[in-house]
């Protein structure tokens, strides 16, 4: 019998924490801007399209933005959501790749084949080159498009990089997480590499600049170089507040009585990326675009709560399929909003960013039909209804399979061993492993002794497969109703039956030693030549290097001679 710890403890802890409390108002750091007299006489419309900013942050937890009763400051965005839209039932996906190939595809994983874990960085993949992006899309529709920040998205081959797939220029890394100043990233013992690239160069000249002051740095000078009479599309994806926990001194100091160092470190992070966002809107302003602009801010996915992350009070963290891994912050700051100054309860996904954004730009979506995504514009700006009813979380069948499940305890139609999710009004069921299953708090207390997470813990689930929640009633996930409503599990199975018959082969291949920096002259990049196939195993375990030993014992002179070679470029530098 399942043991609720969060029974006695809910209200006191909502209330202590201030989450029943939330400031809406608080007061912002961004400036006003005087504008040309010109512009201020062009009321807010949609005469021409409008400029698109579209801002996705890492690995920030649901509870870490003020509005949300945090005790980490955010002026910035708690201003810009008060005065937008605030999207309270708001879905990403539970880690990185998945994320960012749902926001530029407008279609779950199971039809991009990335419904497996992340694109690591010696995997010869990438986002499927047959997709039509979203940067691709809006440059049919005339626009300018730019990115700032963090890839993720494979680039074995310079057919992968941001700059083949729709991206006019491009400034940022490739891999999953780099030092914030060095941008040395290492994929294992020994294979570490530099990351951060201009364009499809290698950019050595930028290091030592704080990642998220640099990023938004770019997007100042590219809004300065470029004519507001033209569209503009700028896809921000800051590599905060992913580990490693760095930031500029001065942040850190602010929140020095916090007694968990993690948290006070992240704080600082989140703050110094609330500042980089400020940054961003003035200069929105002070160049002429805000009047005729769209901005997006999203999560990529739940906080990590070991690493100073927190989701309360919502279950699980970044990984899982519980709440706190999949719902995430969102909103929309734009003058073009005809009802502002409110909060959104429609069912919204990331993938419903690709078809809004390109029908706010007038591009044409009749030739990338099956989209999973839906237009929500009107359900942001105006209120209406949501045309989306359902979620796919996803279908992982590579994923290790739960223990205890069967085809039998899934009515004879789906194995419940396998990691499974959907969301379907407002019913939610979970089949196989749904990851850390835990209510974590609000580190900031003081530091809790040993595994202080455990604090407020189910008891049961060990032996379970199935859990089914009804979300608009119990948005924490604390009453498993799957005993109770045998009929709604079944439906639910039913629909994720369908969705996968729809689904193509898991691409999650091998590593290959040649994409080791050392060969790349030091830095992360392509490794495949342009003519090579795709090298991936469809539906398949990852593949074990068969080359691994030999590969050893021929690389250690050429890593030498490759190291030598790396610090002379630099000394040059």
């Amino acid at each position: 019998m399942a043991v609720y710890a969060l029974t006695g403890f809910s209200l006191v802890s909502l209330l202590s924490f201030g989450y029943l409390s939330w400031d809406w108002m608080k007061p912002s750091l961004v400036a006003d801007v005087a504008t040309d007299p010109m512009e201020k006489s062009l009321p807010p419309s949609f005469a021409r399209p409008p400029h698109i900013i579209f801002i996705l942050t890492d690995d920030q937890g649901y509870h870490d933005v003020g509005y949300h009763g945090s005790d980490i400051q955010t002026p910035t965005l708690d201003r810009l959501a008060a005065e937008g839209v605030k999207l309270e039932n708001y879905y990403i996906q539970p880690i990185c790749t998945p994320s960012r190939s749902q926001l530029i595809t407008g279609r779950y994983q199971i039809h991009t084949g990335l419904q497996h874990s992340i694109i690591r960085p010696r995997q010869p993949n990438c986002l499927p080159l047959d997709q039509v992006t979203l940067p691709q899309k809006l440059q049919e529709a005339g626009y300018s498009t730019h990115m700032v920040g963090k890839w993720h998205l494979g680039f074995y081959k310079k057919e992968c990089l941001p700059t083949r797939r729709g991206f006019d220029t491009f400034l940022g890394s490739l891999t999953g997480n780099v030092d914030y100043y060095t941008y040395d990233n290492c994929d294992g013992p020994g294979v570490c590499g530099y990351d951060l690239h201009e364009g499809e160069d290698v950019a050595w000249d930028q290091s030592g600049k704080y990642s998220t002051f640099l990023y938004a740095q770019r997007v100042s000078k590219i809004l300065a170089s470029h004519s507001p009479k033209e569209p503009i599309f700028i896809y921000v994806a800051f590599q905060a507040v992913h580990t490693p926990l760095q930031s500029p001194k001065e942040y850190i100091y602010r929140y020095r009585s916090m007694g968990n160092v993690a948290r006070r470190k992240y704080a600082a992070m989140v703050t110094c990326m609330d500042e980089a966002v400020k940054n961003i809107t003035w200069a929105l302003k002070k160049y002429g675009y805000y009047d005729n602009s769209v901005i997006v801010f999203s999560t990529d996915n739940g906080g990590q709560t070991f690493s100073g992350g927190s989701n309360w009070p919502l279950r699980g963290r970044k990984g899982t399929y519980w709440e706190g891994g999949v719902r995430g912050i969102g909103f929309v700051h734009s003058p073009l909003i005809k009802r502002k100054r409110r909060t959104s309860w429609a069912l919204v996904h990331i993938t419903d960013w690709y078809p809004t954004l390109v029908s706010l730009a007038r591009g044409n979506l009749s030739n990338v039909p099956d989209l999973d995504g839906y237009n929500v514009w009107p359900a942001i700006s105006e209120g209406k209804k949501s045309p989306r009813t359902e979620i796919l979380h996803n279908i992982d069948p590579l994923y290790n399979h739960a223990k205890y499940g069967s085809l039998e305890d899934g009515f004879g139609i789906w194995n419940t061993a396998v990691q499974a999710s959907i969301r379907v009004g407002e019913w939610k069921l979970l089949t196989g492993d749904p990851g850390y299953s835990d209510w974590i708090p609000p580190q900031t207390l003081t530091n809790f002794p040993g595994s202080w997470w455990n604090l407020e813990r189910l008891t049961d689930g060990l032996r379970k497969s199935v859990w089914l929640f009804n979300i608009t009633a119990d948005p924490y996930e604390r009453y498993d109703l799957s005993d109770q409503r045998p009929d709604v599990v079944r439906t639910l199975l039913t629909r994720l039956v369908h969705y996968n018959r729809t689904a193509i082969p898991v691409r999650y291949p091998a590593e290959n030693p040649r994409a080791h920096p050392d060969f790349n002259g030091g830095a992360w990049g392509p490794w495949a030549s342009e003519d090579e196939g795709e090298e991936w195993e469809g539906g398949q375990e990852p593949l074990k290097s068969r080359n691994k030993k030999k590969k050893c014992k021929i690389c250690k002179l050429r890593s030498f001679f490759r190291k030598l070679n790396t610090r002379l470029m630099s000394n040059r530098i």
